[in-house]
């Protein structure tokens, strides 16, 4: 995919998010990109099978803790909003989501 298109799985929505916030997400994504690289180290100098696993684990939590900052804050402001809006398909978008998320 070239960097001009649009990924077809995602929204042509955006989302404003405050300097802090955009920061703070950014923050985590980082230090599990951090993460991913010491694993990918470990795996280059041969470390321990149950030590890279530990680190694996390690991130999945990273990211999942990633992903409930986000999906509160989409509570908050995107789906409260729409809801406000009289915008009703915005439940049903979110109950899409959360069956997407609970695979």
């Amino acid at each position: 995919m070239e960097n001009d298109t649009e990924c077809l799985c995602c929204s042509a929505r955006k989302k404003y998010r405050s300097e802090e916030e955009r920061k703070n997400l950014i923050r985590r994504l980082r230090l599990a990109e951090g993460q991913i690289r010491g694993i990918q180290k470990m795996v280059e100098e041969n470390a321990y099978c149950p030590d890279i696993m530990i680190q694996v684990s390690a991130v999945t939590s990273a990211l999942a803790s990633f992903n409930k900052e986000l999906l509160a804050g989409h509570i908050r402001s995107c789906v409260s909003e729409d809801i406000r809006d009289g915008k009703d398909e915005a439940i049903d978008e979110f109950v899409n989501l959360m069956q997407r998320l609970m695979k």
